[in-house]
């Protein structure tokens, strides 16, 4: 057997559990190739069908094409996913190998079956025919428009990224993920801990089911409230041969594909529906959110528009399109949206869950707080509330609070880098400095962009007195947020901590003009005095604490007013043989007001379960 043997029967299992639908354990294979040959092209190419994300795709595909130019796979997918201009010298992929769901209706209707529209074959025929059009057409961003001549494409341009979300030190919805729907509470979900069951968002439409159709439907029932969306799809597929004019079964066939993240199948299905009812909202719903799925960033309010004007009560319409207004920072429009859907919606925690953040964004915390809790007593197995509660507390300074509805998040959404931040803060906040390590190391592990984590790291870390590790943390913050006071105060700490006391003192003009409250203020003037003190210029020193001492007493803490009272009669009195004189300390620097710590995470769009069927 020859030395390559090995890793050919590993290539052609991973090839295998890819064709199964078994991403996770080929993506797994695929790992341990590329580690033992990093520049094998066709394994690059594999590996971008086993990730979960577009921008994963294009890296895999791009570094195929890197080690061989010539791959004409990798520039076909390069192209379709809009990463390169299309090549006409490339041809398309073949389409002739019918999907698995195509297979198995195929199979179900082997016997003879009526001829024309009526036939389910011929049905199929013309579902395969416009949904490859369609998805083409939507991977390529080239939906026709409302006005189209045509009307079954009532479908809408859905591709024009925007600006890329970034850090803010003003409350912003960034780094949306994707919006997994858990209808049923499993054994280790929040409904089962609480003992409570998840609450379900009511059916869009309920269209009786033919005769024949009773048994499968409630087979399909079944298979959908074990979370078997492959079963619960196959079912499907045979009621919409035996109901071909109810758009609302190709419908809920799209939400199972969205569900399982076969966004693709489920566009289809979705055109599917409208071709039946040109005027089905939840199709336009439907593909909104698969858009926003596969690029957070895609604008979709057209779809959006077309849902709610097709029908104006359609509450989840309007609640989809407050989440879009409130992942691009615009609060006032979110609301807008968010009263149109109490309206219709109002016993419905996700519309609360949305007046939090909207209420968040505009830096009204009483009311952020207040809708959060509200979501959370409406439904206790809505998890991501638990994330929203937990940044409404912080902003409100109910840091302890804040940390229980974290820590209850955290438990059953372990990759969320943002909640893991949020916790840091909280920790650092009251004094559980090892713990506030942890959690930021954690949130910068899971999503290194959570760069506000390295402040509250390494302000623990001058609590611990660990200096080396702390220099590293408050610089890398100043790099990332060179306006922030609390970074620049860090900075002036760790200095003082490390005897550079010259230093620190070239920090404090700087510190000194992004100081904007009063308790910042003073927090400016007792490290002049300390740092001076150390630096042998006893005068300004002496200036720098009765500065301080003459500012109101809410400016600072009594801690620091001890201190300065302490520090300014040892330099103001004669000092007496045997009369020791009082060393200045960073003591009163530990007692820092929690109003002057102002760089909080940025909020956080997370995954809120929406419609199911």
């Amino acid at each position: 057997m020859t030395e390559d043997a090995p890793q050919d029967t590993m290539f052609q299992d991973a090839v295998s559990a890819l064709r199964e639908g078994d991403k996770a354990r080929a993506k797994d294979i695929l790992t341990r190739l590329l580690k033992a040959d990093q520049n094998n092209a066709i394994y690059w190419v594999w590996m971008s069908v086993a990730v979960e994300t577009n921008k994963e795709r294009i890296y895999c595909l791009q570094t195929a094409l890197k080690l061989d130019p010539e791959n004409a796979s990798a520039k076909r997918g390069l192209t379709l996913l809009g990463a390169i201009p299309p090549d006409e010298s490339i041809q398309p992929f073949p389409l002739n190998r019918p999907r698995a769901w195509e297979e198995k209706l195929l199979l179900a209707n082997e016997q003879p079956q009526p001829k024309g529209f009526s036939s389910p074959v011929a049905r199929l025929a013309i579902i395969v025919v416009v949904g490859v059009v369609v998805v083409g057409l939507v991977v390529g961003g080239l939906m026709l428009p409302h006005q189209n001549s045509n009307p079954f494409f009532r479908v809408f341009s859905t591709n024009t990224p925007g600006a890329s979300p970034t850090f803010t030190l003003t409350p912003t919805f960034v780094n949306e993920t994707e919006q997994a729907v858990t209808p049923t509470a499993g054994p280790n979900s929040l409904a089962s801990a609480l003992g409570v069951s998840y609450t379900a968002t009511p059916l869009y439409v309920n269209t009786p089911r033919a005769p024949e159709s009773l048994d499968q439907y409630n087979v399909a029932l079944a298979a959908y409230q074990k979370g078997d969306w492959a079963s619960y799809i196959s079912n499907m597929q045979q009621i919409e041969a035996l109901e071909p004019t109810a758009p609302d079964v190709p419908y809920y066939i799209g939400e199972a594909y969205r569900f399982q993240g076969d966004y693709k199948d489920a566009l289809d299905a979705y055109t599917i529906s409208l071709r039946i009812n040109l005027n089905f909202a939840p199709a336009y719903l439907g593909m909104a959110r698969v858009n926003l799925l596969q690029d957070p960033n895609t604008d979709v309010t057209k779809l959006l528009d077309t849902a709610i004007q097709d029908d104006p009560n359609y509450g989840e319409a309007y609640l989809e399109r407050a989440n879009y207004y409130l992942y691009h920072n615009q609060p006032d429009l979110a609301l807008s949206d968010l009263d149109e859907a109490n309206k219709r919606m109002p016993n419905s925690a996700l519309v609360q869950l949305g007046y939090a953040r909207a209420y968040l964004a505009q830096g009204n915390v009483d009311k952020g707080l207040a809708s959060a809790q509200q979501a959370n007593q409406t439904d206790l197995t809505l998890l991501p509330d638990y994330l929203v509660l937990g940044q409404a507390y912080v902003a409100n300074a109910q840091y302890s609070d804040a940390i229980k509805s974290l820590d209850t998040y955290i438990t059953y959404d372990t990759t969320d880098g943002s909640a893991y931040t949020w916790l840091g803060k909280s920790y650092e906040e009251t004094g559980d400095y090892q713990d506030a390590v942890t959690a930021s190391t954690k949130a910068l592990s899971l999503d290194p962009t959570q760069r506000q984590a390295y402040l509250y790291r390494g302000l623990s870390y001058i609590e611990l007195n660990n200096a080396d590790k702390a220099d590293n943390d408050i610089r890398k913050a100043i790099e990332f947020f060179p306006k922030s006071f609390d970074a620049n105060l860090g900075l002036i700490r760790v200095s003082y901590m490390e005897g550079h006391y010259g230093d620190a003192f070239l920090h404090i003009g700087s510190t000194g003009a992004l100081a904007q409250t009063d308790q910042q203020k003073a927090l400016v003037l007792y490290w002049t005095g300390l740092i001076q003190e150390m630096r042998g210029d006893e005068k300004d020193a002496i200036t720098a604490w009765n500065d301080l001492l003459a500012m109101p007493a809410d400016a600072m803490t009594s801690k620091m007013r001890d201190d300065a009272t302490q520090h300014l009669a040892a330099l103001t009195t004669t000092p007496t043989p045997g009369t020791e004189t009082v060393t200045p300390t960073e003591s009163g620097a530990t007692d820092t007001p929690a109003s002057m710590l102002t760089l909080t995470p940025a909020l956080t769009q997370t995954p809120v379960p929406t419609n199911t069927p």
